[in-house]
């Protein structure tokens, strides 16, 4: 597979530093193929990289959200609405025009609040499988279970609130009522330690319980027509992704759309093969 240059920029100072990547060359984005910003959150950029260098008919961004990856790190929760400027800084930057966007997870979530703020900075958005609370018959269990994980992260760590977090999102199915009745999960069921070692810098958990309490604005995003594809992966089933892009879908007034493989489909895992080559295909399709 060719390589494309990559080029990588830092937006903003001090704690709002924020880097990026640029896949090619911006001069190559067209008004019928603008530049692609394809994020997650937590996971930086180098987990959307084989999705990036699969899509060579234009250029492609990714980047490292707040605090994760080659930003600062700190302790502080981050608000949605923080991340979904961070994401408007970087548009403004590379300064195109608006850009077509890829989100998926927490960055779904906040390519969600992006829209909501900024309309005007993309020109499609597919928001994959955002981990939403908001609609589902379980919405009170849920926020209730990460309450707990962030009781838990603050009074023991990241190992024992992780656990939690793992054994969370592999649920098939919607909590049931007693779901905080049952024993914690141990964290070396998940090769994590359960001695704390007071850091508590972990992303994922400083984006919580913001990501999961995000309430969307469906007027908004309800007059952004076909430029909106919610999706979903065709393995996710149950989990609590998947529910939460169909509960936004349903929310909004549009189909779920069909993705291939899983949550992370679009990158590949020892032990967890996701199918990056099919989900390049078929966002291109979407795109088109």
């Amino acid at each position: 597979m060719a390589t494309r240059p990559i080029t990588t920029r830092v937006v903003g100072e001090g704690d709002d530093a924020i880097t990026y990547d640029i896949h090619g060359d911006l001069a190559d984005a067209t008004p019928d193929k603008p530049a692609l910003f394809v994020f997650a959150a937590p996971m930086d950029a180098s987990g959307l990289a084989l999705l990036a260098e699969r899509i060579v008919d234009r250029p492609v961004v990714t980047y490292d959200p707040r605090g994760a990856g080659r930003n600062p790190v700190g302790t502080a929760d981050i608000p949605t609405e923080q991340h979904a400027d961070d994401l408007h800084r970087v548009i403004t930057d590379l300064g195109v025009g608006p850009v077509d966007a890829f989100g998926s997870s927490g960055g779904a979530v906040n390519l969600l609040a992006l829209l909501a703020a900024h309309p005007d900075d993309v020109r499609r958005a597919v928001v994959h499988e955002p981990p939403l609370a908001a609609g589902l018959p379980d919405r009170d269990t849920v926020l209730a279970v990460i309450r707990d994980m962030k009781d838990t992260y603050a009074r023991h760590g990241d190992g024992p609130a992780m656990a939690k977090f793992i054994q969370l999102v592999m649920l098939d199915g919607p909590l049931p009522d007693d779901y905080l009745d049952g024993p914690a999960p141990e964290p070396a069921m998940f090769g994590m330690p359960a001695e704390d070692d007071g850091v508590r810098t972990n992303p994922l958990l400083r984006n919580m319980p913001a990501v999961i309490e995000y309430e969307i604005d469906a007027d908004a995003l309800r007059a952004l027509g076909d430029r909106l594809v919610i999706a979903a992966g065709v393995e996710s089933r149950e989990e609590m992704a998947a529910r939460g892009a169909r509960a936004t879908a349903s929310t909004v007034g549009i189909p779920v759309t069909d993705f291939p493989s899983h949550h992370a489909g679009f990158t590949s895992q020892p032990g967890f093969p996701g199918d990056p080559e099919g989900f390049a295909a078929r966002l291109r399709e979407v795109l088109a």
